[in-house]
């Protein structure tokens, strides 16, 4: 869970997203300084393919996270209804570097 996105998701960033492998870097440091592992006591009353999805996003709101990145098709399906922003990593990206 702290990290990024790991091999495939760091070739991503690199390759499809063409983030220098320098800023890979440093936004893995900065989630990883960051990470917190909350234990939800019950997944949300939110109806998905996958239950283990439910779990992840009330770890997320339990974890009070300002944002969901995901590639997850179904997690970023409930945008409209989510408790919190769930973005792709090519959102969370430009969300990032426009703060940036």
């Amino acid at each position: 869970m702290s990290r990024i996105c790991g091999a495939t998701g760091r070739r991503i960033l690199r390759v499809k997203m063409r983030v220098p492998a320098r800023q890979i870097d440093e936004v893995e440091h900065l989630l990883r300084e960051q990470t917190a592992v909350p234990v939800p006591a019950k997944p949300l009353d939110i109806v998905l393919r996958d239950p283990d999805d439910t779990w992840i996003l009330a770890s997320a709101v339990a974890g009070s996270a300002d944002v969901l990145v995901t590639g997850d098709k179904d997690l970023l399906s409930l945008e409209d209804s989510a408790p919190l922003p769930i973005l792709d990593p090519r959102g969370f990206w430009e969300v990032a570097r426009r703060a940036g």
